[in-house]
Protein backbone atom coordinates (compact mmCIF):
# COMPACT_ATOMS: atom_id res chain seq x y z
CA UNK A 1 0.00 0.00 0.00
CA UNK A 2 1.13 3.69 -0.69
CA UNK A 3 1.85 5.82 2.09
CA UNK A 4 -0.89 8.13 3.17
CA UNK A 5 -0.10 11.32 3.22
CA UNK A 6 -2.26 14.74 4.29
CA UNK A 7 -2.64 17.20 1.39
CA UNK A 8 -0.08 19.80 2.35
CA UNK A 9 -2.77 22.05 -0.29
CA UNK A 10 -5.41 21.05 2.93
CA UNK A 11 -3.41 20.62 5.55
CA UNK A 12 -0.82 22.73 6.18
CA UNK A 13 2.64 21.52 7.16
CA UNK A 14 2.93 23.52 9.96
CA UNK A 15 -0.47 21.75 11.67
CA UNK A 16 -0.83 18.57 13.11
CA UNK A 17 0.76 16.26 15.25
CA UNK A 18 4.57 15.64 14.39
CA UNK A 19 5.60 12.60 13.05
CA UNK A 20 8.34 11.65 10.34
CA UNK A 21 8.20 13.00 7.01
CA UNK A 22 3.79 13.80 7.89
CA UNK A 23 3.81 9.77 7.32
CA UNK A 24 1.22 8.09 9.53
CA UNK A 25 1.91 6.73 13.27
CA UNK A 26 2.38 2.62 13.31
CA UNK A 27 -0.50 2.69 15.96
CA UNK A 28 -3.11 3.86 12.94
CA UNK A 29 -2.19 2.03 10.52
CA UNK A 30 -5.12 -0.49 9.50
CA UNK A 31 -4.39 -4.44 10.21
CA UNK A 32 -4.71 -4.69 6.29
CA UNK A 33 -2.28 -2.44 5.21
CA UNK A 34 0.21 -4.35 7.16
CA UNK A 35 3.03 -5.22 6.57
CA UNK A 36 5.38 -2.05 5.88
CA UNK A 37 7.64 -1.22 4.05
CA UNK A 38 9.70 0.87 6.62
CA UNK A 39 8.80 1.59 10.16
CA UNK A 40 10.94 4.84 11.14
CA UNK A 41 11.49 5.14 15.12
CA UNK A 42 13.45 7.36 17.40
CA UNK A 43 16.32 6.72 19.94
CA UNK A 44 16.18 9.41 22.48
CA UNK A 45 20.12 8.40 23.99
CA UNK A 46 23.63 10.46 24.08
CA UNK A 47 25.23 8.56 26.91
CA UNK A 48 27.51 7.21 24.90
CA UNK A 49 29.13 10.26 23.74
CA UNK A 50 32.89 11.12 24.50
CA UNK A 51 32.80 14.77 23.77
CA UNK A 52 29.03 16.87 24.13
CA UNK A 53 26.21 15.71 25.07
CA UNK A 54 22.35 16.79 23.44
CA UNK A 55 21.74 13.85 20.34
CA UNK A 56 18.94 12.82 22.63
CA UNK A 57 16.86 15.68 21.13
CA UNK A 58 17.84 14.58 17.52
CA UNK A 59 14.97 12.35 16.93
CA UNK A 60 12.27 15.14 17.82
CA UNK A 61 14.57 18.22 15.74
CA UNK A 62 14.82 15.43 12.76
CA UNK A 63 10.66 15.12 13.01
CA UNK A 64 10.27 18.61 13.12
CA UNK A 65 12.33 19.48 10.51
CA UNK A 66 11.06 16.63 7.96
CA UNK A 67 7.85 18.45 8.18
CA UNK A 68 8.88 20.21 4.69
CA UNK A 69 9.74 17.02 3.69
CA UNK A 70 8.20 16.08 0.00
CA UNK A 71 7.24 12.77 -1.90
CA UNK A 72 9.13 13.17 -5.26
CA UNK A 73 12.60 12.73 -5.94
CA UNK A 74 13.38 14.57 -8.99
CA UNK A 75 17.22 12.61 -9.66
CA UNK A 76 15.92 9.29 -8.95
CA UNK A 77 12.53 9.83 -10.77
CA UNK A 78 10.32 8.09 -7.79
CA UNK A 79 7.41 8.72 -5.65
CA UNK A 80 8.83 7.78 -2.29
CA UNK A 81 4.98 7.35 -0.94
CA UNK A 82 3.79 5.81 -4.15
CA UNK A 83 6.32 2.99 -3.90
CA UNK A 84 7.18 2.72 -0.12
CA UNK A 85 3.97 1.78 3.12
CA UNK A 86 5.97 3.87 5.79
CA UNK A 87 4.90 4.58 9.30
CA UNK A 88 6.43 6.82 12.30
CA UNK A 89 6.77 3.98 15.07
CA UNK A 90 7.74 6.48 18.16
CA UNK A 91 10.57 6.49 19.79
CA UNK A 92 11.72 3.11 21.65
CA UNK A 93 12.49 2.97 25.33
CA UNK A 94 15.58 4.12 26.24
CA UNK A 95 18.38 3.18 29.14
CA UNK A 96 20.14 6.52 29.65
CA UNK A 97 22.51 5.35 33.01
CA UNK A 98 23.82 1.72 31.19
CA UNK A 99 25.06 1.84 27.86
CA UNK A 100 25.39 -2.04 27.25
CA UNK A 101 21.80 -2.30 28.97
CA UNK A 102 20.53 0.23 26.54
CA UNK A 103 21.92 -1.26 23.10
CA UNK A 104 20.08 -4.72 23.89
CA UNK A 105 16.51 -3.15 25.26
CA UNK A 106 16.66 -1.13 21.89
CA UNK A 107 17.43 -4.08 19.59
CA UNK A 108 14.58 -5.87 21.55
CA UNK A 109 12.21 -3.80 21.23
CA UNK A 110 12.98 -2.97 17.58
CA UNK A 111 13.04 -6.30 16.56
CA UNK A 112 9.51 -6.68 18.41
CA UNK A 113 8.48 -3.67 16.34
CA UNK A 114 5.39 -4.68 14.42
CA UNK A 115 6.46 -8.61 15.10
CA UNK A 116 3.99 -9.95 11.95
CA UNK A 117 6.67 -8.05 9.42
CA UNK A 118 9.96 -9.04 10.40
CA UNK A 119 11.79 -9.86 7.36
CA UNK A 120 9.66 -7.62 5.26
CA UNK A 121 9.87 -4.24 7.26
CA UNK A 122 12.93 -2.20 7.36
CA UNK A 123 14.22 -0.30 10.31
CA UNK A 124 15.00 3.34 10.36
CA UNK A 125 16.61 4.84 13.72
CA UNK A 126 16.63 8.41 14.36
CA UNK A 127 19.35 8.67 16.93
CA UNK A 128 20.62 9.71 19.42
CA UNK A 129 24.69 9.09 19.59
CA UNK A 130 26.46 6.71 17.09
CA UNK A 131 26.16 4.11 20.06
CA UNK A 132 22.45 3.59 18.86
CA UNK A 133 23.68 2.53 15.48
CA UNK A 134 24.18 -1.22 17.05
CA UNK A 135 20.90 -2.01 18.75
CA UNK A 136 19.20 -1.47 15.42
CA UNK A 137 21.95 -3.35 13.32
CA UNK A 138 21.46 -5.93 15.55
CA UNK A 139 17.46 -6.09 15.13
CA UNK A 140 18.06 -5.25 11.37
CA UNK A 141 20.33 -8.55 11.12
CA UNK A 142 17.73 -10.30 13.10
CA UNK A 143 14.87 -9.44 11.77
CA UNK A 144 16.56 -10.20 8.27
CA UNK A 145 16.77 -13.89 9.31
CA UNK A 146 20.42 -13.86 10.45
CA UNK A 147 21.90 -13.68 6.84
CA UNK A 148 25.01 -15.86 6.41
CA UNK A 149 28.11 -13.53 6.97
CA UNK A 150 26.45 -10.85 8.49
CA UNK A 151 25.48 -7.52 6.54
CA UNK A 152 27.20 -5.25 4.67
CA UNK A 153 27.41 -1.52 5.95
CA UNK A 154 28.08 1.74 4.00
CA UNK A 155 29.47 4.39 6.83
CA UNK A 156 29.47 7.90 6.51
CA UNK A 157 31.45 9.66 9.45
CA UNK A 158 34.45 11.85 10.31
CA UNK A 159 35.59 8.94 12.78
CA UNK A 160 36.31 4.81 12.09
CA UNK A 161 34.10 3.78 15.44
CA UNK A 162 35.80 0.73 15.88
CA UNK A 163 37.85 1.51 19.12
CA UNK A 164 37.34 -0.95 21.47
CA UNK A 165 36.74 1.35 24.78
CA UNK A 166 36.97 4.79 25.58
CA UNK A 167 37.10 5.06 29.58
CA UNK A 168 36.80 1.88 30.24
CA UNK A 169 33.33 1.27 28.18
CA UNK A 170 33.15 -0.83 25.39
CA UNK A 171 29.66 0.70 23.94
CA UNK A 172 29.63 3.85 23.36
CA UNK A 173 29.95 5.62 20.52
CA UNK A 174 33.45 4.79 19.25
CA UNK A 175 32.94 1.27 19.26
CA UNK A 176 29.66 0.21 17.86
CA UNK A 177 31.12 -1.30 14.60
CA UNK A 178 33.58 -3.23 16.52
CA UNK A 179 30.83 -4.83 18.73
CA UNK A 180 28.79 -5.36 15.66
CA UNK A 181 31.27 -6.90 13.88
CA UNK A 182 32.49 -9.52 16.99
CA UNK A 183 29.02 -10.59 17.15
CA UNK A 184 28.88 -11.10 13.29
CA UNK A 185 26.31 -9.04 12.44
CA UNK A 186 28.72 -7.19 9.89
CA UNK A 187 30.84 -8.71 7.35
CA UNK A 188 33.72 -6.37 7.75
CA UNK A 189 34.73 -7.42 4.02
CA UNK A 190 31.39 -5.64 2.93
CA UNK A 191 32.12 -2.64 4.70
CA UNK A 192 33.25 1.11 3.48
CA UNK A 193 34.07 3.90 5.42
CA UNK A 194 33.63 7.32 3.66
CA UNK A 195 34.40 10.87 5.03
CA UNK A 196 37.22 9.64 7.36
CA UNK A 197 39.34 12.93 8.31
CA UNK A 198 40.78 14.91 10.85
CA UNK A 199 43.96 14.13 13.05
CA UNK A 200 43.76 10.77 15.00
CA UNK A 201 44.86 10.34 18.88
CA UNK A 202 47.55 7.78 17.14
CA UNK A 203 48.13 5.78 13.77
CA UNK A 204 46.93 2.09 15.52
CA UNK A 205 43.84 3.86 15.64
CA UNK A 206 43.41 2.76 11.92
CA UNK A 207 44.56 -1.05 12.73
CA UNK A 208 41.64 -2.63 13.71
CA UNK A 209 39.74 -1.58 10.20
CA UNK A 210 42.64 -2.02 7.26
CA UNK A 211 43.11 -5.41 9.75
CA UNK A 212 39.42 -6.56 9.09
CA UNK A 213 39.44 -5.70 5.68
CA UNK A 214 37.24 -2.30 5.93
CA UNK A 215 37.55 -0.45 2.96
CA UNK A 216 38.52 3.15 4.11
CA UNK A 217 37.17 6.31 1.40
CA UNK A 218 38.64 9.24 3.65
CA UNK A 219 37.72 12.31 2.95
CA UNK A 220 40.54 13.51 0.82
CA UNK A 221 40.90 10.89 -1.13
CA UNK A 222 37.34 11.99 -2.29
CA UNK A 223 38.18 15.25 -3.00
CA UNK A 224 41.57 14.00 -4.92
CA UNK A 225 38.92 11.76 -6.80
CA UNK A 226 36.17 14.21 -7.24
CA UNK A 227 32.40 13.67 -7.58
CA UNK A 228 32.58 11.63 -10.55
CA UNK A 229 35.71 9.20 -9.34
CA UNK A 230 33.92 8.80 -5.57
CA UNK A 231 30.18 8.33 -7.35
CA UNK A 232 32.19 5.20 -9.25
CA UNK A 233 33.86 3.62 -6.36
CA UNK A 234 30.21 3.49 -4.37
CA UNK A 235 29.02 2.20 -7.50
CA UNK A 236 31.91 -0.52 -7.71
CA UNK A 237 31.26 -1.03 -3.92
CA UNK A 238 27.57 -2.16 -5.08
CA UNK A 239 28.22 -4.11 -7.40
CA UNK A 240 30.45 -6.23 -5.47
CA UNK A 241 28.10 -6.51 -3.38
CA UNK A 242 25.94 -8.75 -5.54
CA UNK A 243 22.34 -7.79 -4.36
CA UNK A 244 23.90 -8.77 -0.16
CA UNK A 245 21.48 -7.06 2.27
CA UNK A 246 22.96 -3.87 3.20
CA UNK A 247 22.75 -1.28 6.23
CA UNK A 248 23.55 2.52 5.68
CA UNK A 249 24.75 4.12 9.02
CA UNK A 250 25.12 8.15 8.20
CA UNK A 251 27.11 10.15 11.10
CA UNK A 252 26.13 13.94 10.42
CA UNK A 253 29.22 15.06 11.47
CA UNK A 254 30.94 13.34 7.93
CA UNK A 255 29.58 16.72 6.65
CA UNK A 256 31.25 19.83 7.41
CA UNK A 257 30.38 22.12 10.23
CA UNK A 258 29.45 24.91 7.93
CA UNK A 259 26.47 22.98 6.79
CA UNK A 260 25.83 20.58 10.10
CA UNK A 261 27.13 22.93 13.13
CA UNK A 262 24.66 20.55 15.27
CA UNK A 263 26.58 17.75 15.74
CA UNK A 264 28.95 17.12 19.39
CA UNK A 265 31.91 16.09 17.44
CA UNK A 266 32.73 18.23 14.48
CA UNK A 267 35.68 17.71 12.25
CA UNK A 268 36.57 20.57 10.05
CA UNK A 269 36.59 19.44 6.26
CA UNK A 270 33.78 17.10 5.72
CA UNK A 271 31.78 16.96 3.06
CA UNK A 272 29.29 19.86 1.87
CA UNK A 273 25.68 19.19 2.01
CA UNK A 274 25.09 18.78 -1.57
CA UNK A 275 28.30 16.01 -1.92
CA UNK A 276 26.80 14.19 0.99
CA UNK A 277 23.22 13.86 -0.91
CA UNK A 278 24.89 12.98 -4.27
CA UNK A 279 27.05 10.03 -2.84
CA UNK A 280 24.03 8.43 -1.10
CA UNK A 281 22.40 8.51 -4.67
CA UNK A 282 25.25 7.10 -6.33
CA UNK A 283 24.28 4.13 -3.90
CA UNK A 284 21.61 3.64 -6.55
CA UNK A 285 20.79 -0.33 -6.69
CA UNK A 286 21.94 -1.05 -3.17
CA UNK A 287 19.39 -3.55 -1.06
CA UNK A 288 19.13 -1.26 1.31
CA UNK A 289 17.30 -3.39 4.44
CA UNK A 290 18.25 -1.16 7.50
CA UNK A 291 19.62 2.61 8.18
CA UNK A 292 19.84 5.12 10.56
CA UNK A 293 20.91 8.65 10.96
CA UNK A 294 23.07 9.85 13.75
CA UNK A 295 24.49 12.72 16.47
CA UNK A 296 22.16 15.31 15.25
CA UNK A 297 22.89 17.96 18.32
CA UNK A 298 19.93 20.32 17.93
CA UNK A 299 21.37 22.62 21.01
CA UNK A 300 24.84 23.27 18.51
CA UNK A 301 22.93 24.93 15.85
CA UNK A 302 19.48 27.38 16.49
CA UNK A 303 19.15 27.86 12.98
CA UNK A 304 18.09 24.37 12.66
CA UNK A 305 19.83 23.33 9.06
CA UNK A 306 21.27 20.66 10.84
CA UNK A 307 18.43 18.61 11.74
CA UNK A 308 16.91 19.83 7.85
CA UNK A 309 19.80 18.03 6.26
CA UNK A 310 19.60 14.86 8.52
CA UNK A 311 15.77 14.65 7.76
CA UNK A 312 16.58 14.88 3.87
CA UNK A 313 19.47 12.06 4.33
CA UNK A 314 16.99 9.72 6.05
CA UNK A 315 14.46 10.57 3.00
CA UNK A 316 17.75 9.62 0.58
CA UNK A 317 17.67 6.54 2.00
CA UNK A 318 14.09 5.84 1.40
CA UNK A 319 14.57 6.62 -1.92
CA UNK A 320 17.19 3.70 -2.62
CA UNK A 321 14.44 1.65 -1.31
CA UNK A 322 11.41 3.21 -3.76
CA UNK A 323 14.21 2.60 -6.55
CA UNK A 324 13.94 -1.17 -6.09
CA UNK A 325 10.57 -1.13 -5.87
Amino acid sequence: MPTQLPNPRVSPRFAGIVTFGRYPQLDAVATENLPLDWIIYGVPFDAGVTYRPGARFGPRAMREASQYLKRYHIEHDVDVCEKLSIADGGDAPVKPYDLRENAVAVAEWAFALSAGSRGTTKLLALGGDHSIAYANIRATYLRQGSPKGGLALVHFDSHLDTVDAVWGNQWGHASPFIRAIEDGLIDPRHMISIGIKGPLNAASDLDYAKGKGIRILTRDECSRRGAEGCARELGDFVASLKDAPAYVTFDIDAVDPAFAPGTGTPSVGGFSSTEALAMLRALKGLHVVGADVVEVLPDRDPTGITSFLAAHIAFEVLALSALRK
